[in-house]
């Protein structure tokens, strides 16, 4: 097992990653404080992985109830939320239970906006069942629901007590999945860490085959560098917006096709070369690296155009309803380099149409 470390002073917590973590009791009870536990899953992670982790929290004599939402991003939504809140009422749940997310992002987001709200904050720990959670959403504290007009834009910071990565459940994840999990890692090369982008381009064949050691190395590379950011800035007042390379196209191309129609990481892997190119069309950085950036997104099977019908003005015009506007400014994730990235609101409009022409389909 390998451990990285989530740096946040009192709010610190560990992220484990390692084979057939969820069958240990005494790892996942060792973050629970109280007796009352909540395991929070999907209809398609329940029959997979539920009974092992709800045995694991028993063998710790503890009381366990479930909760299982409906699976994808079109059920991340308020409604969806009440669930948990009706099922941990109805459980009499108190103020020192712990929530468990045991399923992909958006179980894991879901589950920690209900831990942060129910009775005005609990305990919980995240247990990510696919590459996308373990790499990105699982850490870093943030937590929510979609709205209609747009994603992620309701939600709260709050960290979990633990971060629980068993690399072995990803034998189980179907390969789209595992694309989508991908466009993440390749991000975090491309915003902070170009030794790790230089591993990937020699070892994406590896990764996309399902190697255990391949796919351990992403997550706890991913983590490390995920981790250095949010220590920095826990709140995205600054450095933490990088690691939304991508995301302002790729929410704009979510919200327009209907949530879960376009997987989050591929709706980013066409944001992230998009962000790459408007950074060659600046004078940024040179073509060469649009081209490596698109023989890894071709590598791990992700789109890399944008999806039919969508114009500039839709993307624009959903690209202004995004948590980085500010202002009234639309604010993008470029890079200037290899491993270096930055946030600006200086984009010259015509260059960006550019961009957004360079991608359309068809």
């Amino acid at each position: 097992m390998k451990t990285v470390n989530v740096d946040l002073g009192d709010r610190s917590y560990p992220i484990h990653i390692g084979a057939n973590l969820i069958r240990r009791p005494e790892l996942l009870a060792g973050f629970v404080p109280g007796k009352q536990v909540c395991v929070v899953t999907n209809e398609t992670v329940q029959p997979l992985y539920l009974d092992s982790c709800v045995r694991s929290l028993q063998a710790a004599e503890l009381e366990v109830i479930s909760i299982i939402l409906p699976d994808g991003e079109a059920y991340k939504n308020l409604e969806t939320l009440n669930l948990i809140f009706d099922g941990l009422l109805n459980a009499r749940f108190n103020r020192s239970c712990t929530l468990v997310a045991l399923g992909g992002g958006v179980v894991g987001d879901m589950t920690g906006f209900a831990a942060a709200s129910y009775q005005r904050g609990v305990h919980f720990i995240q247990l990510p069942t696919t590459l996308l959670s373990m790499v990105d959403s699982s850490v870093g504290g943030k937590t929510g629901v979609n709205h209609a007009l747009g994603k992620n834009m309701i939600g709260a910071f709050y960290q979990p007590r633990a971060v629980i990565a068993d690399i072995g459940v990803l034998s189980t994840l179907p390969s789209r999945e595992l694309s989508a999990g991908v466009a993440e890692v390749i991000k975090y090369g491309l915003i902070c860490d170009r030794e790790f982008f230089e591993w990937l381009e020699s070892n994406m064949e590896r990764v996309m085959a399902g190697d255990v050691a391949a796919l351990a190395y992403c997550v706890e590379r991913s983590c490390a560098d995920k981790s250095r950011v949010v220590a920095q800035d826990e709140r995205e007042g600054g450095v933490r917006a990088i690691l939304n390379l991508g995301h302002t196209f790729g929410h704009a191309i979510e919200t327009a096709q209907g949530y879960g129609n376009w997987l989050h990481g591929e709706a980013v892997g066409v944001g992230m070369l998009m962000a790459v190119d408007l950074s060659c069309r600046m004078g940024l950085v040179p073509h060469s690296l649009l081209e490596r950036t698109k023989f890894l997104v071709e590598k791990a099977r992700l789109p890399h155009e944008s999806p039919a019908g969508m114009t500039n003005e839709s993307f624009i015009s959903l690209m202004a309803v995004d948590k980085k506007v500010l202002n009234g400014q639309l604010r993008l994730v470029l890079l200037r380099s290899l491993g270096e990235a930055f946030v600006t609101s200086d984009v010259d409009p015509h260059l960006l149409n550019q961009t957004l022409d360079a991608f359309r389909s068809g």
